[in-house]
Parts: C-alpha cells; sequence; structure tokens
C-alpha cells in the first residue's frame, strides 16, 4: 500500500461517511486530492453560473477559470485539467496527479 501523503475525512453527500462503527473513514492521495479539487470548484462559486448562463461564451470563461485553478494545485500536473458539461448541472473533471495518477470525479449542482 502506497504511502498516505495527503489524506482527509471522506465526505460523501456533502456529509463525513462513517464506517460500521461510527467512525470517521478517511481517503487518501489520489481520492484526497480529487476530493478538494471537487470542493475549490464548489467555493468558487462558478458551477451555479455555468447552470444558470445562457451564454456560451460567458460558460466557456468559467470553464477555462475553473481548469486554470485546477492546474493551478501544485498536486496537479498543469495542463492537464479538462471539465466537460455532459448534462445540465453535471461537470466530469480529469486530470493527472503529480504523484498518483489520473483523477477522474464528478461534481454535481443539486
Amino acid at each position: 500500500m502506497a504511502e498516505e501523503k495527503y489524506f482527509d475525512l471522506l465526505i460523501t453527500d456533502d456529509d463525513i461517511t462513517l464506517d460500521a462503527g461510527g467512525i470517521p473513514e478517511r481517503c487518501s492521495n489520489r481520492d484526497s486530492i480529487a476530493q478538494d479539487i471537487v470542493h475549490m470548484i464548489r467555493e468558487t462559486g462558478l458551477l451555479v453560473e455555468l447552470v444558470g448562463n445562457r451564454d456560451e461564451r460567458k460558460k466557456a470563461e468559467n470553464v477555462v477559470k475553473l481548469t486554470m485553478d485546477v492546474d493551478n494545485d501544485e498536486r496537479i500536473v498543469p495542463g492537464t485539467c479538462a471539465i466537460t458539461e455532459p448534462s445540465l448541472g453535471v461537470f466530469y473533471l480529469q486530470a493527472e496527479t503529480v504523484e498518483f495518477g489520473p483523477i477522474y470525479t464528478t461534481v454535481e449542482i443539486s
């Protein structure tokens, strides 16, 4: 098993994930980085603008801003982030971590 360089409490559906004994579960390395990226994206507020905006240029501009924010994370290989919106309010993100390979995650507006 790889050393845990990055770790965090696992969040599922905006709540701390507990094991069968009620103890918070942890995530590490690639999963922790992906979780941090999702939280960073949500905190920017740009996702709400993406869903609510009909101007395709403005939407594209916001996707570029989010992509740059992800690429600026020191744990991500710059230039590897890609964000797509396969359906309204659902965004797929993929990027390459410096040490732990690719991350693939979904960010949804609920």
